[in-house]
């Protein structure tokens, strides 16, 4: 069975943190976009996606 997809939260190259999340295929299908200044507030960035991106709806742009 594939493992879980996972949020990998980590430091970039100038000491921001970062979180990106892993598919169970090991392919990034999503990221922070940008960094955050205290491991907290990407912590905290996590727990938005996940709390409030269940029921998103799909939009498409033209």
């Amino acid at each position: 069975m594939p493992a879980q997809p996972t949020f990998e939260l980590y430091q970039d190259t100038i000491g921001e943190w970062r979180w990106r999340l892993v598919a169970s295929n090991g392919k990034i299908i999503a990221d922070s976009g940008g960094g955050y200044v205290s491991k907290q507030g990407a912590k905290r960035g996590i727990e938005s996606v996940k709390n409030n991106a269940p029921t998103a709806d799909v939009v498409v742009c033209d």
